[in-house]
């Protein structure tokens, strides 16, 4: 093992070679021992060993496996050095090599060596962008679960940082490809990561490119596949699949697959889903997923079929008045639980899928199926307009800080639920039904309106009533139970909705 004054010596007449240098193969030699030395030794051979590599590309594999020794020794500072170098290493077909070294090495627990790590990863990135990707995926596909799941998050976080020239339309090509290769076989978590990463790229940000990745994200979601609703995982890589589809649509990238299949085989299944996520709502999270997507359909195969399912589904949750009993009281001991939550999203999915078959509530329907239709909506607006009255009355001359409690945030959703399922309500209750009204969903942020610029349909999100309309729906013959106002407005302090107001709520319940 050379010493310390062995290593100056040889390092000496390798400098002083100057373009004889790779004649002195002997001296760099005794550099490549120094790994076996002490510290001393050892941290001058991680400076040495790279500064003559190019040098001696006969020596290329034992100065790599010099090199990788020290990125592996016992002193951090020894390491931290070894790693610092390794950029110097990546020449040519030796590239791809030092790429899967550095990327084996993300899985270090020392945070200053993970940086040094992902620093020596952009720095040949920058070089050879394609050969560093082999090395990351070469890892990922095949590397050990802690380097896999390291390798992912650097591409979802790092890539985004590199200029467009490292990132060519070529490079991307293969990001795309290897990416599907490890799409056969992912978790939940890789599954968004990868969405995240390959939604970023700037050659899937066209019309086309957008298509590309909702059709990726369907083969995910095994849309071919009958749906499992007792299956927890069935149902969670749906849900998954379908939060990572949605942003990708627009009015040129349509959601028509996915909401056919939410319709046959979701819906009718709502009430029996299952879920590992403890406290997730998961039918209202179902019925969120399809009320984004149903702004966005194409041209609909079966447009009929899933405006039938998705009505069933709706009057489910607007029930008939009770019967009134002959002294005027209700026959029944409780009134019908009205879950607005529910049907705001159902109500909005068939306002969007009813605009592109206008005439179902009139011409598909019997009559019959319509009367009691527009009699469940009459008795439901009746409620709704309770409700109404006494959120807008606990939210007035409130501002500021007063809303930002967790009741009044409660409550401000609240209103934007119940005004929402107003407008839409009012909408079908024109003769013949119209579609024409806009909403923003109860989640979703308010488009701001230009100055001057008309809306489309009435404020669904202010505190004061809505103007009356000139000409109401007609009442049916039939006597309308009218929810006693009294009643509710005594709770109001309390508001306690999980009796009578189902909203939206996810972990922690928090309003989503």
């Amino acid at each position: 093992m050379p010493t310390v004054e062995e290593l100056y010596r040889n390092y000496g007449i390798l400098a002083d070679a100057t373009e004889q240098v790779g004649q002195h193969k002997d001296a760099y030699q005794v550099i490549l021992d120094g790994v076996k030395g002490g510290t001393k030794e050892k941290r001058l051979a991680a400076q040495f060993i790279p500064k003559f590599f190019k040098h001696f590309p006969e020596l290329a594999d034992s100065a790599i496996n010099a090199q990788l020794d020290l990125c592996e020794d016992e002193d951090v500072s020894i390491r931290r050095q070894a790693i610092k170098e390794l950029p110097q290493f990546a020449t040519g077909e030796n590239l791809p090599r030092v790429a899967d070294i550095l990327t084996q090495l993300l899985q270090t627990d020392d945070s200053a060596e993970f940086n040094l790590v992902n620093n020596a990863l952009l720095s040949i990135f920058k070089m050879d962008a394609k050969g560093t990707l082999g090395g990351l995926f070469s890892q990922i596909l095949q590397g050990e679960d802690i380097v896999r799941e390291r390798a992912i998050k650097f591409l979802s976080t790092k890539l985004k940082t590199l200029p467009d020239e490292v990132l060519t339309k070529e490079v991307e090509e293969l990001i795309l490809t290897e990416s599907k290769k490890v799409l056969e076989d992912v978790t939940g978590e890789e599954f968004v990561l990868f969405m995240k990463i390959l939604s970023g790229l700037k050659s899937l940000q066209t019309v086309s490119g957008r298509q590309q990745l909702v059709e990726l994200v369907a083969e995910q979601a095994d849309l071919e596949q009958t749906f499992n609703p007792s299956d927890p995982d069935c149902v969670d890589r749906l849900l998954q699949c379908t939060r990572q589809a949605v942003p990708l649509f627009s009015k040129n990238v349509h959601s028509t697959r996915f909401v056919t299949y939410f319709c046959e085989q979701v819906l009718p299944n709502l009430g029996t889903l299952t879920t590992p996520v403890e406290g997730l709502d998961i039918q209202l999270e179902v019925l969120k997923l399809l009320a984004e997507m149903s702004s966005f359909c194409g041209d609909m195969e079966k447009l009929e079929t899933n405006l039938r399912k998705l009505f069933d589904k709706l009057l489910e949750y607007m029930p008939l008045p009770p019967e009134e009993a002959e002294n005027g009281e209700n026959a029944g001991n409780e009134e019908p639980k009205l879950q607005f939550s529910y049907v705001e999203c159902l109500l909005y999915s068939f306002h969007q899928l009813g605009r592109k078959l206008p005439d179902f509530l009139t011409a598909k329907l019997n009559a019959e199926k319509l009367k009691d239709f527009k009699i469940r909506l009459q008795y439901f607006a009746r409620g709704l307009q309770v409700y109404i009255r006494q959120l807008r009355l606990a939210l007035q001359g409130k501002t500021g800080e007063a809303l930002k409690t967790e009741e009044n945030k409660i409550k401000v959703v609240a209103l934007k639920i119940t005004n929402n399922i107003n407008v839409l309500i009012k909408d079908l209750f024109h003769i013949p039904p119209s579609y024409k009204s806009t909403v923003t969903l109860s989640w979703k942020p308010v488009q701001k309106v230009e100055i001057g610029q008309k809306r489309a349909s009435e404020d669904t999100t202010s505190g004061s009533p809505p103007k009356k309309s000139s000409a109401g729906p007609k009442r049916d013959a039939r006597q309308i139970y009218n929810p006693p106002s009294g009643k509710y407005s005594s709770n109001l302090g309390n508001f306690n909705y999980g009796e009578r107001f189902r909203l939206g709520t996810s972990r922690g319940g928090r309003i989503t």
